[in-house]
C-alpha cells in the first residue's frame, strides 16, 4: 500500500487506519454476526416493529446498548493492523531475498492471519456471542468466564479451525487482490496537478475490489464458525446440522450482510492506510 512506499516507515498509519475502519464499521461488523450466527431479532418499539425483517439486524445493529463495542473495535484494529502490515513488511522483506514475487505476496498474508486469529479467537467468540439479543451476559469479561465456566479453557478457542479456514483466505484473496490491482491499474502521472487525486481514486478501486473479492469468497466458513460459537459442535457436525436446517440455503445465509460488514472494512482500512501514508509524505514534502 502507499503507492509504493516502504511499509516499515508506516506502522502508525497503518494502525491508525485499522482503528478508523473498525470504528466506523462496527455497526455494519455487528448486523452481520447476528445474521449469520440466526440469531433472534425482536424490536420493541411501534417504529421498529414496523419494520421488514430483513432490516431488523440492522436497527439492532446501530442501536445501544453496544456490548463489547470497545473490546470488539480494539480487537479488530490490531488484528487487521498486524495482517496489512506484516502483509506488506514481510512481501517486502522475501523479495530482497529472492523469492518469487507470487510467493512473497501471499505467504506473509497466510502466516501473520493465522497466527491473529488464533490469538484473537477468544476475544472474536465471546464478542459474537454477546451480539445475540436474548443474551443477558453484560460483557465480554463475563462472556468468556460464562464460556469457560461450561466448556473449559479448550472452548475459547472453539471454531478456530472455521476461523483459520475463513480468515485466511480472505485476507490473502483481499491481499492478492489489492497487489495485482496495483499493478493493474495506470501509474499516476507524477507531473499531473491532480497526482493526489488520482492516487485516492486508484486506491478507492484497488481497496474496493480486494473488499469485494474477499468477503464473497469466504461467507460460508463465516456461516459455519458461528453456527459452532452458537452450538459448540465440531466444525463438520456444524456443517451437517446447517444442512439438515437450510439444505445448501447455509452457504449464503447472511450473505448480503456479510458483503457489506467485511468488504468494507477491509476496503476501508486499504484506502484509509493509503490516504494516511500520501498525508504523511505530504507532510514531509512540506516540512
Amino acid at each position: 500500500m502507499g503507492g509504493g512506499s516502504a511499509a516499515k516507515e508506516y506502522p502508525v498509519e497503518y494502525f491508525s487506519a485499522s482503528t478508523l475502519a473498525a470504528i466506523l464499521n462496527y455497526p455494519l461488523w455487528r448486523a452481520s454476526a447476528v445474521g449469520q450466527s440466526g440469531f433472534r431479532v425482536v424490536l420493541q418499539s411501534n417504529f421498529a416493529s414496523s419494520m421488514p425483517p430483513s432490516l431488523a439486524p440492522y436497527f439492532y445493529a446501530f442501536s445501544p446498548p453496544y456490548k463489547g463495542g470497545l473490546g470488539t473495535v480494539m480487537g479488530m484494529s490490531w488484528a487487521r493492523a498486524a495482517i496489512f502490515y506484516g502483509s506488506d513488511r514481510g512481501k517486502e522483506i522475501l523479495e530482497s531475498m529472492g523469492v518469487s514475487h507470487t510467493a512473497a505476496t501471499l505467504i506473509p498474508p497466510l502466516v501473520v492471519s493465522a497466527a491473529v486469529q488464533c490469538v484473537n479467537m477468544p476475544l472474536v467468540r465471546a464478542t459474537i456471542l454477546l451480539q445475540n439479543p436474548e443474551s443477558s451476559v453484560p460483557n465480554i469479561r463475563e462472556s468468556m468466564r460464562q464460556i469457560y465456566k461450561s466448556h473449559g479453557i479448550g472452548g475459547l478457542w472453539h471454531g478456530t479451525s472455521a476461523g483459520i479456514l475463513k480468515t485466511v483466505p480472505k485476507y490473502c484473496t483481499a491481499i492478492f487482490v489489492k497487489d495485482y490491482m496495483e499493478r493493474a491499474l495506470p501509474p499516476v502521472d507524477s507531473e499531473s496537478p491532480t497526482r493526489d487525486r488520482d492516487k485516492l481514486l486508484h486506491s478507492a478501486i484497488k481497496s474496493s475490489m480486494a473488499g469485494l473479492a474477499g468477503a464473497a469468497l469466504t461467507n460460508p466458513l463465516d456461516v459455519i464458525r458461528n453456527e459452532m460459537f452458537k452450538t459448540n459442535l465440531g466444525l463438520f457436525d456444524a456443517i451437517r446440522s446447517l444442512h439438515s436446517e437450510l439444505g445448501y440455503n447455509f452457504l449464503v445465509r447472511g450473505m448480503s450482510k456479510n458483503l457489506v460488514a467485511v468488504s468494507i472494512p477491509v476496503a476501508s482500512t486499504i484506502f484509509f492506510t493509503d490516504a494516511f501514508i500520501q498525508y504523511t509524505n505530504s507532510r514531509k514534502v512540506i516540512e
